[in-house]
């Protein structure tokens, strides 16, 4: 048997090598050419709301902007009296303090309500106090004195007391109003929604939802403009009682305090 020459061989495994490397850089190239180009993925642009406020403003009629500018005007002015008060009754917190730990250390009345900051109430109760015991004469001296100064200082405070009360019918009426103001500007929303609903003939909801949203927020702005109102007016009627009460006590010691000097005198 006669043997195969080695050219040969060597002819046929170096075909053999240059088919097994032609085959493997087919398929190592196949899977990149074969994968599709992806394009690009941009992010969604922003689209405005259609809806809103803005919206509100600039679709509604005449009578939507009016009721829209009452609910923004009682806004401002609950919170414009609701900070006021507070400073008037922080400042009123202060004199009543300011009071009891000088006036009461003075050696006559006179001297402790000269030494009481002008303007305070409490300075005004004994101003009033020390009027009706110097004027107590004519006509009136035929009523008691006990009687005369009890009657002054009770009329002074309650002139304090109704000074104290300036402001707060504002909070009273705008927490029970504003939310029948923005009802009233929800129905004639709803109104107006539905006649253009009528009158385009298509009532699917991407036509109901926005008209119908926008004249339900009347009735969010009713209640946001008539909440802190409400909590402002309990919260400040109770801090002026409190106040009332330390004014009171000042004006049934200061009674007592005038009565005795009026029997070392007599």
């Amino acid at each position: 048997m006669r043997s195969i020459p080695a050219f040969v061989l060597r002819s046929a495994f170096a075909l053999y090598a240059s088919a097994f490397t032609a085959l493997a850089l087919a398929q190592a190239s196949a899977p990149a050419a074969s994968q599709p180009v992806l394009p690009a993925i941009k992010a969604p642009a922003a689209v405005a709301n259609p809806y809103g406020l803005q919206a509100m403003w600039a679709q509604g009629d005449w009578v939507a902007r009016v009721t829209i500018l009452i609910l923004a005007i009682m806004s401002l002015a609950s919170w414009y009296v609701l900070i006021r008060k507070l400073i008037v009754q922080s400042r009123m917190g202060g004199q009543g303090r300011a009071a009891n730990a000088t006036f009461w250390k003075a050696d006559t009345v006179r001297q402790g309500t000269e030494a009481l900051q002008k303007g305070s109430p409490y300075r005004f109760i004994a101003e009033s106090a020390l009027e009706a015991t110097r004027k107590h004469d004519g006509l009136i001296g035929q009523v008691d004195l006990n009687t005369w100064v009890a009657q002054s200082i009770e009329r002074a405070i309650a002139a304090v007391h109704s000074r104290t009360q300036e402001g707060l019918a504002v909070l009273a009426t705008v927490g029970s109003t504003a939310p029948f103001v923005g009802l009233f500007g929800t129905v004639w929303g709803i109104y107006n929604a539905l006649v253009r609903i009528g009158a385009s003939g298509q009532a699917s909801i991407d036509k109901v939802a926005g008209p119908v949203g926008e004249a339900l927020i009347m009735t969010a702005l009713g209640l946001a403009v008539a909440v802190p109102a409400v909590l402002g007016y309990n919260w400040l009627v109770r801090r002026n009682r409190v106040a009332m009460d330390d004014v009171r006590a000042f004006g049934s010691d200061l009674h007592t305090v005038l009565l005795a000097a009026a029997a070392k005198r007599g």
